[in-house]
């Protein structure tokens, strides 16, 4: 199937109030967004038109935008209304939402007090982010050289784009490698996620997840969590090191763009998808879409 490049797609996205023709959406070259990185974003899934979980990941735009120092010009119910409106323009059936927020070109140096605060929405389908064979079996991970930086250098506690430099090193040289993904570690060496996904590993029949004091405690993450211990399963919400990864017997991550995906390898160690992992991703599934068939 041919992919279209993200700038030569045909529809529309809302941007800055109004809709316009996608391929007009642009912003000059010279923006501080894209040399400073003062951008913060989301992504939200669209099930059967419904946006899962709206109003949180907006509440997190808004966080992580007051924590960049940006002032959002619009209110949280616009934002919101302006995603339902732009799946609904765009015909968005199963699909991905971006809300994206930058600091424009009215100035250009470290000092951005006098830009233009722009903000866009896109849509697009996307039904799935990993392959089916590869959620059958489990993806591969490969432990990364950077590390996730301490909540006191960076606002680790925001999705901004400058976070994700880091990320995108990763996957890369995973993906060189011949593994899907790469598993970081922080600056204590501690387990803590993978390029944009959190990390739940199955011990003995108890669910194990890394405190997100240097990463995001993401939405899906805590959906996850509610679902588990509604089902009576233990969680526990600790320090993870490399050595326990050994003692797993499941692992999968979660996040808004992967659901729950189950782990097959990571470096040299292989693990089964297991009872754990299949009933939390189908619990979930049923939870965020109401025309899903457990049929695997």
């Amino acid at each position: 199937m041919e992919i279209i490049p993200f700038d030569k797609r045909i529809g529309f996205i809302w941007y800055n109030g109004e809709f316009v023709e996608w391929q007009n959406a642009t912003t000059h070259v010279l923006n501080h967004g894209l040399h400073y990185g003062s951008c913060v974003f989301e992504g939200l899934r669209v099930y059967g038109e419904k946006i899962y979980k709206l109003e949180d990941h907006t509440n997190r735009l808004f966080f992580s935008a007051q924590r960049m120092g940006i002032d959002v010009p619009y209110t949280k119910d616009e934002i919101n209304n302006a995603q339902e409106d732009t799946i609904k323009k765009m015909n968005i059936k199963y699909g991905y939402v971006r809300p994206v927020i930058w600091r424009g070109s009215e100035m250009m140096a470290i000092s951005a007090q006098k830009n233009k605060i722009n903000v866009a929405v896109a849509t697009w389908e996307w039904p799935t982010y990993f392959t089916k064979e590869d959620r059958l079996k489990g993806i591969s991970l490969q432990t990364a050289v950077w590390k996730r930086p301490p909540p006191d250098c960076i606002p680790t506690d925001t999705k901004a784009a400058g976070l994700y430099m880091i990320c995108t090193l990763s996957k890369h040289e995973a993906e060189k490698n011949g593994y899907t993904d790469a598993l970081m570690l922080d600056y204590k060496g501690r387990v803590s996620e993978s390029t944009g996904s959190n990390i739940f590993l199955v011990i003995n029949g108890e669910i194990h997840t890394p405190v997100p004091d240097c990463f995001l405690n993401g939405i899906t993450r805590q959906a996850v969590i509610e679902i588990a211990k509604n089902e009576g399963i233990n969680v526990i919400e600790r320090d993870i090191y490399p050595d326990e990864i050994s003692k797993a017997e499941e692992i999968f991550l979660t996040g808004s763009a992967v659901e729950v995906t189950p782990v097959g390898k990571i470096d040299n160690q292989n693990f089964k998808v297991g009872d754990i992992t299949t009933k939390i991703s189908s619990l979930y599934m049923k939870e965020v879409d109401p025309n899903y068939e457990d049929n695997d």
